[in-house]
């Protein structure tokens, strides 16, 4: 099983690309923003996912292992497969992603080709838990910059847990904080405005 590629970039398409390891090309298939960052002529090293079946092996090759692990949580909703995954990978970043999950923004969704609004809405509605646990837990998704999600918001998110919400309400929360403070909030002011958000729904049940 392949899961690393290290090489020259030999050429790419509209959604491939071949790398040179050794001398033998292996042809990928990837997001535009993994396309992005592979550049013919120069090294490069992608994080694989190799698909074998009786006709075929694919393989799909992603800039970072927070893209990767975003392609596999994707794949898990029915009715997403490789090519509707690398679309919605394509439009949105790994930051969009959990914003759009956490706030159940089915419109961001359909940004991407093969996603109309009945499978927009499956992915959010079955990947709200699971989006949680990725900002909480130790698995890193790749943000718009290749880095992870950021620092602030899992800070957040984690101390709204520690107060008793649960990782779907607090993710949700900051998210839509998040959004109405901008990027550069800081932790504490998106646990604020959080709890602002949170605190008439638990004062109302």
């Amino acid at each position: 099983m392949i899961s690393k590629l290290t090489g020259i970039v030999d050429s790419t398409g509209d959604d491939w690309a071949v790398i040179d390891v050794g001398g033998v090309g292996y042809q990928v298939f990837c997001s535009s923003r993994t396309l992005g960052r592979l550049v013919p002529g120069e090294a490069t090293s992608v994080v694989i996912e190799t698909h074998v079946r009786e006709d075929h092996i694919h393989l799909y090759g992603f800039i970072d292992e927070g893209e990767r692990d975003w392609y596999r949580l994707l794949t898990t909703v029915q009715g997403v497969g490789s090519k509707v995954a690398l679309g919605i990978l394509s439009a949105l970043s790994a930051d969009e992603l959990v914003q759009a999950v956490a706030a159940a923004d089915k419109a961001s969704m359909t940004r991407a080709p093969g996603v109309g609004p009945k499978l927009a809405t499956r992915i959010v509605s079955e990947l709200k838990d699971k989006v949680a646990g990725i900002a909480l837990g130790p698995v890193v998704v790749g943000g718009s910059d290749g880095g992870a999600v950021g620092g602030a918001t899992s800070d957040a998110v984690s101390a709204l847990v520690n107060l008793g919400y649960n990782p779907s309400q607090a993710l949700g929360a900051v998210s839509h904080a998040a959004g109405k403070l901008g990027a550069d909030a800081e932790a504490e002011a998106l646990i604020k405005a959080g709890l602002a958000e949170l605190g008439p729904k638990e004062l109302r049940s």
